[in-house]
């Protein structure tokens, strides 16, 4: 008779958990794995602190969610709130974010604080899709997650996440309780609204949703939800005025179409006015700068474009592009804070990207653009439907975009010829900005190349005697006109010529190389070539370079430097050139071959230099 098959035994394998790990999380497991109980798709004690660590760009992007399920509710009020308390390097920063929406009946509330928990779950037409948004970006900046929602006055619904109570719980499947009902907030939610914030300082600033002698009851209105997330302990920024100032920085931007049409976000009490990198809104913030000659930007193209839900798709769903023009003929004599500071012209947000008329990405897009300084200078603004996430790459947390193939070659085909055009004529613009010096008056490189000529050790053939000088006149007069500046008179370019030997001028053509060099009458021209590289990678960079006695700033483009400031290292490469025009001319009068080997020489090393500067 055959022996029964006993089966082997097998060890339980030991847990090597951290020794912060949620404790109730390894009881769990250590049961499942010993007495081969019910195994549950999610581990409750462990996954929810794991969603402590789902990334956010930063705390602004996080408290974001909230605000999109404000809105996304139909709100018409939004109010984000950090309270700093404690000392110096001690501080202790409270988060909250109240919205006047419908509120949530308890029910709903209960559902949705769950994870994944949604009762608009997979619907493109909103902002939110998941149902996970509220509490990872909670969770990712404090361990305690409170949400408070009401649909009648004085009753007021609580459901609380707390990490560590959810660590310690010992039941293989974590259950949430039901929400509690309660009268009135708690009072530390309460004095978010009836006391200031301590950032903005100046009081005068902040407008309290309840100042003091004003029922708070009647302030919050007949509906409403508070996610309030005490003692932070992930958050970008030590202090509240960085935090506060960051949101306002990207909130009014992200939220521009929501502010534009009437809703109102505050932060720290402080309503925040729409921000619009294409300048293109009546009424957003930049249309209150005083003494603004042009308000608006100019739309250059708006196209519709259909773009493949995914790849392989043969479904198709539109965007909406448009390229805008600012208007730098009036902008850019503008002083330099009202560029940078007030308008924010350099900020690089060239592209902008909007999924269902939030803003999901601000910044350049080179393969769209152009890695040049005209960048600046135009706006490209993209919408389009959440059936085309896919195609946008756009994230459950809606952080950025991360564009497939397809959708970039179906942007670029649209609008890559107005680009070019629009590219070519500021290019064309802030040529003649920079090549702009003061009239009748040689420019210090000139005279610096001319004082010195005495102490070349040749002389360059067939430069005129004083005597020959004075026969030149008329000659000179034709050469003058040629070399005429903005604002001079014909009579100024003639003196100017006439008193320098060195002259520099600038011409804008895309197919010559970047420098010329004539010798005409005994003067030596060298001209810039605007058009090639080397005047927007290194010359006109160089020539914002300015001593201390003048100011530049990073990224900034337009005018010439302040006439009050020194050349700077542009002084050094104008006398590069000058001295290599010199030689060239030289080398050029001796010898008609030499001559031609500098010509050839010139081109191709325009042209090896132009394909590295551009590559």
């Amino acid at each position: 008779m055959t022996e029964p098959m006993v089966p082997e035994q097998i060890d339980t394998p030991a847990l090597d958990w951290a020794p912060d790990a949620p404790r109730g999380g390894k009881a769990v497991m250590g049961r499942i794995l010993k007495d081969n109980a019910t195994v549950p798709l999610f581990f409750g004690q462990t996954l929810i602190q794991s969603l402590r660590d789902v990334g956010y760009n930063h705390t602004t992007s996080a408290l974001c969610e909230h605000v999109d399920n404000a809105i996304q509710a139909g709100a018409t009020e939004v109010r984000v709130y950090f309270r700093q308390t404690g000392k110096r390097g001690e501080y202790q920063i409270d988060a909250a974010v109240y919205d006047n929406g419908p509120g949530m009946e308890p029910r709903v509330l209960k559902v949705a604080t769950s994870f994944g928990g949604s009762t608009t779950f997979g619907n493109r037409s909103g902002i939110g899709r998941f149902g996970m948004g509220m509490k990872t970006a909670a969770l990712s900046m404090s361990p305690v997650m409170e949400v408070f929602s009401w649909q009648e006055r004085g009753a007021i619904y609580n459901m609380t996440l707390d990490v560590e109570a959810v660590g310690k719980d010992r039941r293989n499947l974590v259950e949430l309780s039901d929400p509690t009902l309660l009268t009135e907030l708690p009072d530390e939610v309460a004095e978010l609204f009836r006391k200031p914030m301590s950032f903005p300082t100046d009081r005068a600033e902040q407008n309290l949703l309840a100042p003091g002698g004003t029922d708070l009851e009647e302030r919050l209105g007949r509906s409403g939800t508070i996610v309030y997330m005490p003692q932070c302990d992930r958050l970008t920024f030590a202090k509240a005025s960085t935090l506060v100032d960051h949101a306002v920085k990207e909130m009014a931007r992200i939220y521009r179409r929501a502010i534009g049409g009437g809703r109102k976000l505050f932060v720290n009490n402080r309503e925040v006015a729409a921000v619009d990198p294409t300048f293109s809104m009546a009424n957003a913030r930049h249309t209150r700068i005083d003494d603004l000659p042009v308000k608006l930007s100019r739309l250059i193209v708006a196209k519709q474009v259909q773009v493949k839900l995914s790849e392989n798709s043969q479904e198709t769903a539109p965007i909406a592009v448009k390229l805008y023009r600012l208007p730098i003929e009036e902008w850019s004599p503008l002083p330099r804070k009202t560029l940078r500071n007030d308008l924010k012209v350099f900020d690089g947000n060239t592209v902008s990207i909007l999924r269902n008329d939030r803003e999901v990405y601000a910044g350049p897009m080179p393969w769209l653009t152009t890695r040049h300084s005209v960048t600046h200078w135009y706006r490209v603004q993209i919408d389009f439907p959440g059936l085309l996430d896919e195609a946008f790459g756009v994230a459950a947390n809606k952080q950025g975009v991360r564009l497939k193939e397809h959708a970039r070659d179906a942007i670029k085909d649209a609008i890559s010829d107005e680009i070019s055009t629009i590219n070519d004529g500021l290019k064309r613009f802030q040529a003649q900005q920079a090549s702009a010096r003061e009239p009748a008056k040689p420019s210090v490189s000139e005279l610096r190349a001319w004082e010195a000529d005495p102490f070349q050790q040749s002389a360059i053939p067939g430069s005129p005697t004083p005597e020959e000088e004075a026969q030149l006149d008329e000659n000179l007069r034709g050469l003058a006109l040629t070399l005429k500046r903005d604002g001079e008179t014909d009579e100024q370019t003639f003196a100017r010529v006439k008193s320098s030997k060195y002259i520099i001028d600038f011409k804008h053509d895309e197919y010559w190389p970047f420098y010329d060099v004539k010798h005409r009458f005994g003067r030596i021209i060298l001209t810039i070539n605007t058009a090639h590289p080397f005047f927007s990678e290194l010359y006109d960079p160089l020539r914002k370079v300015v001593t201390p006695q003048g100011s530049a700033e990073d990224g900034e483009e337009g005018g010439p430097p302040p006439a009050d400031s020194e050349p700077g290292p542009i002084l050094a490469l104008d006398l590069l050139l000058l001295s290599l025009a010199r030689t060239q001319s030289r080398l050029s009068a001796t010898n008609p071959e030499t001559g031609n080997l500098l010509e050839t020489l010139r081109r191709e090393w325009s042209e090896t230099y132009r394909i590295q500067l551009s590559s």
